[in-house]
């Protein structure tokens, strides 16, 4: 019944930022923990972000921490992804997740259910 729909991806020079959205519709992401998760031509999916809905527990990847800022808008069902002092690397396509689990975990199969993307391109 959930769905997830990802905005805010665009072209953006190194060192530059941006911010992702994820807005939820037909359920409350209290009950959830949400995912961000990007993937790259040629490369696995990897998990970039999670957060627990309710309570804000928050996980990063190694690659992005310092850099990237997940958040919650609980009175507007949204998840963001703020994304600072970008790198060509931070080039893929970014996708938000749900998942039931009570730890938001950066493994896909811990989710059930996937946005469809929103591009972000890290160029001169």
């Amino acid at each position: 019944q959930l769905q997830l729909v990802e905005s805010g991806g665009g072209l953006v020079q190194p060192g530059g930022s941006l911010r992702l959205s994820c807005v939820a519709s037909g359920d409350t992401l209290d009950y959830y923990i949400i995912g961000w998760f990007r993937q790259a031509p040629g490369k696995e999916r990897e998990g970039v972000s999670g957060v627990r809905s309710r309570d804000g527990n928050i996980e990063y990847a190694d690659s992005v921490r310092g850099r990237f800022t997940i958040s919650r808008d609980n009175t507007k069902n949204t998840v963001y992804l703020q994304m600072n002092s970008l790198k060509p690397e931070d080039t893929a396509q970014y996708f938000c997740a749900k998942g039931r689990g009570s730890w938001p975990t950066l493994c896909r199969d811990d989710y059930d259910y996937w946005g469809h993307g929103t591009q972000v391109t890290v160029s001169t």
